[in-house]
C-alpha cells in the first residue's frame, strides 16, 4: 500500500512540475506574441514586410511611374491598408495622364484634408470587390463598386472600356487585378 501511495505522490509531483514548466514557457512566449501582434496592428496590413510574395494592388501601383498621382490619392484618402488586405479586388487604375485630363486644380483640391470624403468616394468608385479579368467582361455589363455606384463595361472589337475609359493593360496581383485605364471615373 505504501508503494502505491508513494508511486501516486511521485506521479502527481511530476505532473505538477511539468505543468509549472509549460506555464513558464507560455508566460515567456505570450508577451512576445502580444508585442508582435501589437506592432503589426499599429501599422496595419501595409506594414507587413514580404519581399518574396507576389505584390498586392498598392505595391504594384506604387512601383509604376505612371500611377504616382493615384498612389498619392490612395495615401491621402487613407485607403492603403484597405487595398493591401486579402481582397480580392478589381481596381480600375487611372494613369497620371488620365488625372491631367481633369479640370485644372481638381486633383490638388481633392488632396486637401477637408475633401478626404470626396476623394474616398471617387477612389472607391474605381474598385470592385472580386476578381474580374478583362476576358470576363461583357458589353453592357453593370458592376457595383465599393462606393455603392455602378459602372458599365463596354466590349467592342476586342477593346474593353469601363464608363468609356479604355482598359489599356491588365496586371494580376496577389490580392486581385489592376486594369489600367486612360480616364478617371467620376461617380454620378
Amino acid at each position: 500500500m505504501k508503494k502505491v501511495t508513494l508511486a501516486v505522490v511521485i506521479a502527481m509531483g511530476a505532473m505538477l512540475a511539468s505543468c509549472n514548466s509549460s506555464e513558464q514557457q507560455t508566460a515567456t512566449t505570450e508577451p512576445q506574441q502580444e508585442a508582435t501582434e501589437t506592432e503589426a496592428a499599429a501599422g496595419g496590413q501595409s506594414a507587413v514586410q514580404d519581399d518574396e510574395s507576389q505584390k498586392n494592388v498598392v505595391q504594384v501601383a506604387a512601383s509604376s511611374p505612371d500611377h504616382t498621382t493615384l498612389v498619392t490619392a490612395v495615401k491621402t484618402a487613407e485607403l492603403v491598408d484597405v487595398l493591401t488586405n486579402a481582397g480580392p479586388f478589381t481596381v480600375f487604375a487611372p494613369t497620371n495622364a488620365a488625372f491631367e485630363q481633369l479640370p485644372a486644380g481638381t486633383v490638388e483640391g481633392l488632396l486637401k484634408p477637408e475633401k478626404r470624403s470626396d476623394l474616398r468616394n471617387i477612389l472607391q468608385y474605381h474598385v470592385y470587390v472580386g476578381i474580374l479579368n478583362a476576358d470576363s467582361f461583357e458589353d453592357g455589363q453593370s458592376l457595383g463598386q465599393v462606393n455603392g455606384g455602378r459602372v458599365t463595361m463596354g466590349v467592342k472589337d476586342g477593346k474593353v472600356t469601363v464608363n468609356g475609359a479604355n482598359i489599356v493593360a491588365s496586371i494580376p496581383t496577389s490580392n486581385g487585378v489592376i486594369h489600367v485605364i486612360d480616364k478617371v471615373l467620376l461617380p454620378q
